[in-house]
């Protein structure tokens, strides 16, 4: 664990509500239904937990544990050229709940925060949320403008069907 400081505040603004964006950021907000029951939900949440989902997406992880856990410092390296240093700032293991979310360190293109959230509703539904409040960091996201959210929003689209995939053995649509 680093004391390098968060490049942003509020930290943790993404714990109690999801839809949260401070002003100047940019938010971002994609929900993929996975599919029922509680097994499926166990499944997701470990796979979230664990980084295998990312790992699937085919983004490179070097994490300082194997497990999501606040204060575990995490490089997500995008393309073989991009390192992106967060660091997890809060996880959730309940129930109906589980995932964790991660913020921006010094050298991340982006400052913000993003949470990766798998719950189950009261009728049995899976669903993976994936949450984000960001501004351009780095010239090159700057330069990107609106085209870096869109791949934002897409990478977050991308989470779902990969999950989904990695827990139903479902092929991709």
């Amino acid at each position: 664990m680093s004391s390098a400081p968060f490049t942003y505040e509020p930290v943790g603004a993404t714990r109690d509500d999801l839809a949260v964006c401070p002003p100047g950021f940019h938010p971002m907000l994609v929900r993929t239904r996975l599919g029922e029951g509680h097994d499926l939900f166990q499944q997701a949440a470990e796979a979230v937990l664990t980084w295998e989902m990312h790992r699937a997406l085919g983004v490179g992880i070097a994490a300082g544990a194997d497990r999501a856990a606040p204060g575990v410092d995490v490089t997500v390296t995008l393309a073989g050229m991009i390192k992106a240093p967060c660091r997890i700032i809060w996880t959730a293991e309940e129930p109906r709940r589980a995932g964790w979310a991660y913020g921006t360190l010094e050298g991340h293109p982006e400052c913000g925060e993003e949470a990766f959230v798998v719950d189950r509703t009261g009728d049995g539904t899976v669903w993976l949320t994936v949450a984000a409040f960001s501004r351009a960091a780095k010239w090159y996201a700057r330069a990107g403008g609106p085209a870096t959210r869109s791949l934002q929003h897409a990478y977050a689209r991308r989470c779902g069907v990969v999950l989904r995939r990695l827990c139903t053995g479902l092929s991709e649509v």
